[in-house]
């Protein structure tokens, strides 16, 4: 675990507040994933309200915990990408489609508007758009059920 040469707070108002080493107080700050799905908790950095950067941070992981947390916790206020953990039934197999899936957040239907919604990201991982402009990430295919992976073989 490694010390930043910074220190980073809330405000009254919720806002994150970044202290530099010379003292220089950034009120406002927003931490940005530089590789958000092939390394979410490495890179990120702290970009002030006129949005240059005045932070960075190489792993939340090394970070102290009360530290990670707070980053963490912005992180997820702004990001919405809920991972597909099982895919249930597909109402077509050609497209346009509806996916009824679970999800990290809950159940949720999909609509896909062509094959070309679902991005291969690796050889294991895929972002798949829907009709609303939500992001789905399937993490790892590999891990999905029987079931799930026979649907989705389908469509790739």
């Amino acid at each position: 675990m490694t010390t930043p040469d910074f220190t980073l707070e809330r405000n009254a108002y919720g806002q994150l507040v970044l202290t530099s080493p010379t003292g220089d107080r950034h009120v406002g700050i927003v931490p940005v994933r530089a590789f958000p799905i092939a390394a979410p908790d490495e890179g990120i950095a702290l970009v002030n309200a006129e949005g240059h950067e005045v932070g960075w941070i190489d792993s939340i992981a090394s970070l102290p915990p009360a530290l990670g947390q707070l980053v963490d916790e912005e992180l997820a206020s702004r990001e919405f990408v809920p991972e597909i953990e099982q895919i249930v039934e597909v109402s077509s197999f050609a497209c346009p489609s509806t996916w009824q899936v679970v999800t990290s957040r809950g159940q949720a239907a999909v609509v896909l508007k062509g094959e070309e919604d679902i991005r291969r990201l690796s050889q294991t991982r895929l972002m798949i758009a829907d009709t609303h402009g939500i992001q789905f990430l399937i993490r790892d295919i590999g891990k999905l059920d029987r079931h799930s992976r026979k649907l989705l073989d389908r469509f790739l």
